[in-house]
């Protein structure tokens, strides 16, 4: 197998030549078809490797192995899955200039972001659960059974052990970040796991792979098999020795994955989509709301689930907001992530750069007024300008549907009571802000909107700490908390007749 390397740099290319094998047990191996998918640069289409395309032989390996690797790993020392997480976040640290270059190549994502959102944050989350590693515990319990139950004293207790296989499901726009925030607590826990990169980003997923293996990971704990959702996914999805299935992407894979799961009934947790509310009342400190409203929507190129594309702005307010957005979206320097001063790169393909263009005639032919973009951008690559929207209505697709693109409608209202209705109009409830210096106010709508997160006067602030999901159809469960360890445990209860 060969590697189209004339738009990789010559010290990239040992580790993106990693992705032409998958990593199943510890060794390095092709699908058993020996069939292959492109990678492409998409700040030029030029191929930049290839990765196998596994299929449900291919899972089957994969989960063997891991299933082989659970009881040395569910029975060692707490301390020491502590330590080697600790050291996986130190070689990542280690080489995070090198991943963050591979993911702004893989993705097209400035370096900038890529360093210090993807890498930075990825290597936090590893610290993070690496400290609960030592810290997951039962509860001793004082059963109160009636007299007429007979016997005792009794001593009560709860077990907290790991479900075993994992099957981690992630999406194409933060490539590193995504899998780590579900491998950090699977291996705090205990669990194995078998990761299914996106096709099209894979890259810095077999780089991840290595650095465990250095690290001192056992081998079969953490396994990835390339390939598409609908052979790969479905296969580990459906198999019968995964516990469980943790996804994060759009919202009918994840009911996909649902139905699939049915048959087993593995556990399931889904981060999916969503449509974010940032709302700006007129005492806001608009010499902060504007340019992070600009950041909420245009950073990532918008490829967010949780970017803030309903911008709601008091009548009094409105037009400031609006002129100051779309200045700062013509500002916007739009180009490959190799160019020092791009703040914003491609998209991730041209099928999405389609997509996202496909809501720029929609938004026209639905009345909308385009003050700002509206357009691809340049002559090759996966480019499009970052786009400022007037003129919605509350009920139109291009407010209600998930773009994954830099693009904003800004509307305004009137009263309290008024936009949060429109907020929380919505299939979604992932994130949303509240500008205001009302802090009665401020507490109000953060009680109000349906949503698993409420910012206020800010946007998007990160912490491992701090649960991650949403309401509504934007998923199940949390990421990155001392909540979500209870995702890859089981509960057991012991009941001890003392008498």
């Amino acid at each position: 197998m060969t590697t189209t390397q004339t738009a990789v740099p010559e010290d990239l290319r040992a580790s993106v030549a990693l992705s032409e094998n998958m990593f199943i047990g510890g060794q390095w191996v092709p699908a058993a078809s020996g069939a292959t998918l492109d990678v492409e640069d998409p700040a030029t289409g030029e191929i930049i490797g290839r990765v196998p395309a596994g299929d449900a032989a291919d899972v089957d390996r994969a989960v063997a192995a891991a299933k082989a690797a659970f009881p040395v790993w569910r029975a060692s020392n707490p301390a020491e899955r502590s330590r080697l997480i600790n050291r996986l976040a130190d070689l990542i640290e280690e080489n995070a200039d090198e991943l963050a270059r591979i993911d702004s190549l893989d993705v097209g994502m400035p370096f900038a972001e890529a360093r210090y959102v993807d890498i930075a944050f990825s290597i936090s989350i590893l610290r993070y659960y690496a400290g609960w590693a030592t810290k997951i515990n039962g509860d001793t319990i004082s059963p109160s059974f009636p007299q007429s139950f007979g016997g005792g004293p009794f001593h009560a207790y709860t077990l907290k052990e790991p479900v075993g296989v994992v099957a981690a499901i992630t999406p194409w726009n933060i490539p590193l970040m995504m899998l780590v925030k579900k491998l950090a607590p699977a291996l705090a826990t205990g669990c194995v796991m078998v990761a299914k990169p996106a096709e099209i980003t894979p890259l810095s997923t077999s780089v991840l792979a290595k650095l465990c293996q250095e690290a001192g990971i056992p081998d079969g704990v953490f396994n990835v098999v390339s390939g598409l959702g609908s052979t790969v996914g479905a296969a580990l999805t459906a198999h019968p020795d995964v516990a469980k299935v943790t996804f994060t992407g759009s919202v009918p894979t994840g009911k996909a994955i649902i139905r699939a799961a049915a048959d087993t009934l593995k556990r399931v947790s889904l981060e999916l989509g969503g449509k974010s509310p940032n709302i700006v009342f007129d005492d806001a400190n608009l010499a902060k709301a504007i340019p992070t409203a600009g950041m909420a929507i245009f950073a990532g190129a918008g490829e967010s689930c949780i970017a803030g594309s309903r911008l709601y702005v008091q009548r009094g307010v409105y037009q400031q907001v609006v002129d100051g957005l779309a200045a700062r979206a013509n500002e916007i320097k739009v180009g490959p992530a190799s160019e020092a001063d791009s703040e914003m790169g491609p998209l991730v393909s041209a099928t999405h750069r389609d997509k996202v263009a496909s809501y720029f005639e929609l938004a026209r032919a639905e009345g909308a007024t385009v003050v700002a973009g509206g357009e691809v951008h340049g002559d090759s690559g996966y480019f499009v300008k970052p786009t400022v929207l007037t003129g919605v209505a509350p009920d139109s697709r291009i407010n209600r549907e998930e773009i994954f693109g830099p693009v904003v409608s800004v509307i305004p209202f009137d009263t309290e009571e008024e936009v949060l209705a429109m907020s929380n109009d919505s299939d979604y409830g992932l994130g949303s802000a509240v500008w205001t210096q009302d802090i009665s106010r401020a507490h109000r709508m953060a009680a109000g909107i349906e949503s698993g997160q409420v910012w206020i006067n800010t946007y998007q602030p990160v912490d491992p700490a701090l649960p991650f999901g949403g309401y509504k159809q934007s998923g199940w469960g949390r990421e990155t908390c001392r909540e979500s360890l209870e995702d890859y445990l089981e509960t057991k209860t012991v009941v001890v007749d003392l008498g």
